[in-house]
């Protein structure tokens, strides 16, 4: 496991994102570029607040690599051909497809249509609907970004923190936080917190609130142990609040993908008769007026089920991915193969152990961290959790997500070359 770096600095212009920044980053309407714009953001919040904690992990660490992750939803990359792949493995759409043709062949009596087959399986991947998953992904990571990213700008505008050795932060020195007496500043970490909504997520921030107090204490501590217990335990609070607020996003990016009979139907058609729009009219007029549906339709009404089903699978696959640097990829439906650094190998914080235990059902061990339905919320924060405690000291989640090139391209608002 890798140990955090001993010189872990701000980039950029050598500040951390304002509440300005994000508030600009949040407001782009280009979904692909607003969402690098806010990978990148979120990593250099990470480093930036690493650089007052002692270069472990905080959420931003993680989110960083989450958001790209998401970049590929949103910009359905190997979504359509990982669907094809299961749609050419299964029986049961092979039988469904073989019944559309049919229906087609006995609509349009004496076309010849090439490639019968292939024509439809390109009209059902095309109708499935992947466009609402990448919608749903877009929508989550603005929602999530827009709310927890300008409460960490703000929180670092708020707490400049004091220098560790070789952080390479100059915000101060000494064992507080740079800033004054501890009175005082326990007073304007309240008020920080105060400015937070009570109550509950998704509405209320009680546990942004705590979070951030948590963030503080790992500051000015010179208690190692401490320090990464509190930090874990600020993750898994932020990440609880998180979760919560994705929940209407992620249900609706694995119930995203659905194909529509009449949809189908009216596509096949458009592509047989490209040029009678008046017999598709007519057709398609007649049969509704009748009350009938057609061969097409009934047999895209059976397939449309199987092919619902796969799409899901496909998502879930997706969603349920996560690539880290190095080129480690995370199968979240798998046990975490990972261990606990030292440092965290054994808890002793009492919040932190009362957290844990409402949302780890396997204490001190990473058997059954697999997620088994992503939609679950609990299931879903049992992984997280342990994935927080288990790379909290990994010194390469603060390597760029992006190459130089590629960061200068996308910060003017320019979908950048190469592999994101």
């Amino acid at each position: 496991m890798n140990q955090p770096s001993a010189d872990v600095r701000e980039t950029g212009s050598g500040r951390p994102p304002a509440v300005a920044d994000v508030d600009r980053i949040a407001a782009n309407p280009d979904p692909v570029v607003r969402n690098l714009q806010i990978t990148h953001c979120y990593a250099e919040l990470s480093r930036a607040l690493a650089a007052r904690t002692g270069g472990a992990a905080n959420w931003c660490t993680f989110a960083v690599w989450a958001s790209k992750q998401v970049g590929q939803t949103i910009r359905q990359e190997d979504l359509a051909r990982a669907l094809e792949r299961l749609l050419a493995g299964s029986p049961e759409v092979a039988a469904g497809v073989d019944l559309v043709v049919r229906g087609l062949r006995r609509a349009v009596p004496g076309r010849a249509v090439a490639d019968a087959e292939g024509l439809v399986r390109r009209v059902v991947v095309a109708t499935a609907r992947l466009d609402a998953v990448g919608d749903a992904a877009a929508r989550g990571n603005r929602k999530v970004f827009e709310e927890i990213a300008r409460e960490f700008a703000r929180f670092l505008a708020e707490f400049p923190g004091r220098e560790f050795p070789g952080s390479g932060s100059s915000s101060g020195s000494g064992s507080g936080s740079g800033s004054g007496d501890g009175v005082g500043e326990d007073r304007r970490v309240a008020e920080f917190c105060e400015a937070l909504r009570p109550g509950e997520p998704p509405e209320g921030q009680r546990y942004l609130r705590y979070a951030f107090a948590r963030y503080h204490r790992a500051m000015v501590t010179d208690d190692p142990k401490q320090r990464a217990e509190l930090l874990l335990l600020a993750n898994i609070e932020v990440g609880l609040h998180e979760q919560t607020r994705l929940q209407p996003e992620i249900t609706a990016a694995l119930e995203g993908p659905v194909v529509d009979p009449r949809e189908l139907e009216r596509r096949l058609l458009d592509l047989v008769l490209p040029d009678n729009r008046v017999l598709r009219w007519l057709r398609l007029a007649l049969l509704t007026v009748l009350g009938r549906r057609t061969p097409v339709r009934l047999a895209g009404e059976q397939l449309a089920d199987h092919v619902r089903a796969l799409a899901r699978r496909v998502v879930t696959e997706h969603l349920m991915t996560l690539a880290l640097p190095g080129g480690e990829v995370l199968d979240l439906g798998e046990d975490l193969p990972a261990r606990f650094p030292p440092l965290l190998a054994q808890l002793v914080n009492p919040e932190l152990l009362a957290l844990l235990a409402t949302v780890d059902p396997t204490k001190d061990s990473l058997l059954d961290t697999a997620a088994r339905d992503w939609s679950d919320l609990p299931d879903r924060m049992h992984y997280i959790a342990d994935m927080f405690r288990c790379h909290a000291q990994r010194a390469d989640l603060f390597d760029p997500p992006f190459t130089d090139e590629q960061v200068e391209q996308l910060t003017s608002g320019r979908r950048p070359s190469g592999r994101l």
